[in-house]
């Protein structure tokens, strides 16, 4: 059993990818994992400074709730990050949280294995390359975790409409339950 940690990254109620995030938790619950699901919605996350105050002390100056973020991440085994694709690429506000984990990079963090579930509009297999490039990218500073999978969840663009889409329910709560 692993303790996973679901970020969902959307700032949409009720978006596409908080709904196959559910999908996805029930089949990791099923699976026997301990999840937790925190959501960057209504959460205040300031962008980095680049200081880097935080490779000395592991904690970040500024106060928001991106430090209590790293907390939870910093203990995690398992990460998920969701992601709607805009514009080709992982959501701002996903990219600003993962700036904010710097202090987690000299720190003793938990967490090995690294996931990724995506939407988007369109529905071609190009559409999160750059996505998971860019988490790979954040991944590839923390020499002992990896990204380990990416599920891709395309062709939704009306908010909700994924709740319809039974064939992304199902890869959702299969990936879930595939976690490690």
């Amino acid at each position: 059993m692993s303790r996973i940690l679901v970020i969902t990254t959307s700032l949409r109620a009720k978006s596409n990818s908080d709904i196959l995030a559910e999908r996805l938790i029930a089949g990791a619950r099923e699976a026997g994992h301990d999840v937790t699901q925190i959501s960057l919605r209504g959460k205040e996350i300031r962008f980095c400074i680049g200081c880097l105050a935080c490779q000395k002390t592991q904690r970040c100056i500024q106060k928001d709730d991106a430090v209590s973020i790293a907390d939870s991440v910093l203990n995690a085994d398992t990460l998920v990050f969701v992601t709607p694709i805009y514009y080709y690429e992982m959501s701002g506000q996903m990219k600003t949280l993962l700036d904010r984990l710097n202090p987690l990079y000299s720190a003793d963090y938990r967490f090995r294995r690294v996931y990724m579930l995506s939407t988007a509009a369109e529905d071609e297999p190009f559409v999160p390359e750059k996505a998971v490039s860019g988490l790979q990218g954040w991944v590839d500073c923390f020499e002992k975790a990896e990204l380990t999978d990416s599920l891709f969840c395309g062709g939704l663009t009306a908010g909700g409409e994924a709740a319809n889409a039974e064939a992304h329910l199902q890869s959702a709560f299969a990936f879930g339950r595939g976690l490690q």
